[in-house]
C-alpha cells in the first residue's frame, strides 16, 4: 500500500513553516493517541503515520529532501538518504520509532516535565538551612544582648574551594550523559528518561576527588558567630542569619541559620506580651492598716507602692512603663503588682491573746463575713420551709 503524502497526513500545505507543522502535528497526535482511541483498531497505525510525517517535516534538511524526492528520500535509494541512526528508512526499525516517540513525548509534554531538552541541569545546589535553639534570661530579653554561639555545619572545603576536585580543578562533563544529566533507556515501544547514574543529574563529574573532602566539596566545621538579640524578644521569636547555614554544593549559595529564642521562667516576674506581673506578699496588718511596700523592677531598680487600707488578696496596682519593651518599638508595657495577704503562723501566746481580742472587737468590720453568713442563714431557713 502506497504511503500517503506527509503534508496530507498532517493536514498542512507545502508552504507551511515549522510552527504550523508543529501545531498541526500536536493536534493530530492528541486526536489519534492510542490511549484515547481504545475502540479504534487503526489508531496505533495512524498515530505512527502522524509521527513519521512529523519526523520527516520538522527538520529543515529532511523536509527539503522530502520536497525534492518524496518518500524515496528515506527508503535508502537516493544515496545517503538513510534515516536516523544509519538505518535505511526513517522508521525502519523499532529503535528509530522509539526514539521518534521520545521526541513526540517531549514535544507534547516537555513543558510540563522540566522543559524537555533544555540542556544540562544546574550543578549548583543551595545549602541546607540550620536551626539553633537559644535560651536567654528575662533580663536579657528586656535589655537586649549579644551572644556568641558555636554552630557545627558543613562549610566549603578550603583545599578545593568547594569544587570537590583536587587542587580546585573544575569538574568535567559527564561521559555517560554528555552533560545532560539524564539518560534514555528503551523499554519496548517507549523510551524512558532517567537521571544519569554516573553524575546524579548534575551533568558533571570530578575526575580527581579532593582528598580533604573526598570529592564532596564540603567539610564539617564549627563556626563561631556573634548574634545580636534585640530588646523585647519573647519565646518563639525567630532571628534569621542570612547565608550562615550549610555551604551549597559545587558553588551553590549557602543556606540560612535560624535562631529560635526561648526566654527562661523568672522567679519573681511573670510575662504576658509586654506586661509584667509581680505577686507581692503583705501582712494581714499591713493590708488592713495600709502603708507602703517596696517592689523590684525588671531593670534592676526599686519602686515604692502604696497599699490602700483594707486591701484584699488579689488587689492589683499598676506601675506604668515598668513592663517589657515592644520588640519593634512603641515604648514599654506596664507592670502589675498583685497583693497576696498572708495569715500569720506560729503565733506566740501573747499574739493569740491579742488576735482573739481583736476578733471580738472586729465582727462588724468584716462586711464580707457578715454578708456570707446572712446568706447561709437564709439558705437554711429556705430549706426548712
Amino acid at each position: 500500500m502506497a504511503k500517503r503524502d506527509f503534508y496530507d497526513v498532517l493536514g498542512v500545505n507545502r508552504q507551511a513553516d515549522a510552527d504550523e507543522i508543529k501545531k498541526a502535528y500536536r493536534k493530530k497526535a492528541k486526536e489519534l493517541h492510542p490511549d484515547r482511541n481504545a475502540d479504534n483498531p487503526n489508531a496505533e497505525a495512524q498515530f505512527k503515520e502522524v509521527n513519521e510525517a512529523y519526523d520527516a517535516l520538522k527538520d529543515p534538511e529532511r523536509k527539503a529532501a522530502y520536497d525534492r524526492f518524496g518518500h524515496a528520500a528515506f527508503d535508502g535509494g537516493m544515496g545517503g538518504g538513510a534515516g536516523r541512526g544509519g538505518h535505511p528508512g526513517g522508521f525502519g526499525g523499532n529503535g528509530d520509532f522509539a526514539s521518534a516517540f521520545s521526541d513526540v513525548f517531549e514535544d507534547l509534554f516537555g513543558d510540563f516535565v522540566g522543559g524537555g531538552r533544555g540542556g544540562p541541569r544546574s550543578r549548583a545546589t543551595r545549602g541546607s538551612d540550620l536551626r539553633y535553639n537559644m535560651r536567654i534570661t528575662l533580663e536579657e530579653a528586656y535589655a537586649g544582648t549579644r551572644k556568641t554561639i558555636r554552630v557545627p555545619r558543613l562549610s566549603a572545603c578550603e583545599a578545593c574551594n568547594g569544587t570537590g576536585a583536587e587542587g580546585g580543578a573544575e569538574p568535567v562533563t559527564c561521559p555517560t550523559c554528555s552533560g545532560m544529566g539524564k539518560v534514555r533507556a528503551q523499554q519496548g515501544f517507549f523510551t524512558v528518561e532517567r537521571t544519569c547514574p554516573t553524575c546524579g543529574g548534575s551533568g558533571q563529574i570530578v575526575k580527581n576527588p579532593c582528598k580533604s573532602c573526598a570529592g564532596a566539596g564540603r567539610t564539617e566545621k564549627e563556626a563561631s558567630l556573634s548574634v545580636n538579640i534585640p530588646p523585647g524578644v519573647e519565646t518563639g521569636t525567630r532571628i534569621r542569619l542570612s547565608a550562615e547555614g550549610e555551604a551549597g554544593l559545587r558553588g551553590g549559595p549557602a543556606g540560612d541559620l535560624y535562631i529560635f529564642v526561648n526566654v527562661a521562667e523568672h522567679p519573681i516576674f511573670k510575662r504576658d506580651d509586654v506586661t509584667l506581673f509581680c505577686r507581692v506578699p503583705v501582712s494581714m496588718a499591713r493590708a488592713a492598716l495600709g502603708g507602703e511596700v517596696e517592689v523590684p523592677t525588671i531593670d534592676g531598680g526599686r519602686s515604692r507602692v502604696k497599699v490602700p487600707s483594707g486591701s484584699q488578696s488579689g488587689r492589683q496596682m499598676r506601675l506604668r512603663g515598668k513592663g517589657m519593651p515592644a520588640l519593634r518599638g512603641g515604648g514599654h508595657g506596664d507592670m502589675l503588682i498583685e497583693l497576696a495577704v498572708e495569715t500569720p503562723v506560729n503565733l506566740t501566746a501573747k499574739q493569740k491573746e491579742l488576735l482573739e481580742e481583736f476578733e471580738k472587737l472586729s465582727a462588724e468590720n468584716n462586711p464580707g463575713i457578715s454578708s456570707f453568713f446572712d446568706k447561709v442563714k437564709s439558705f437554711w431557713d429556705g430549706m426548712k420551709g
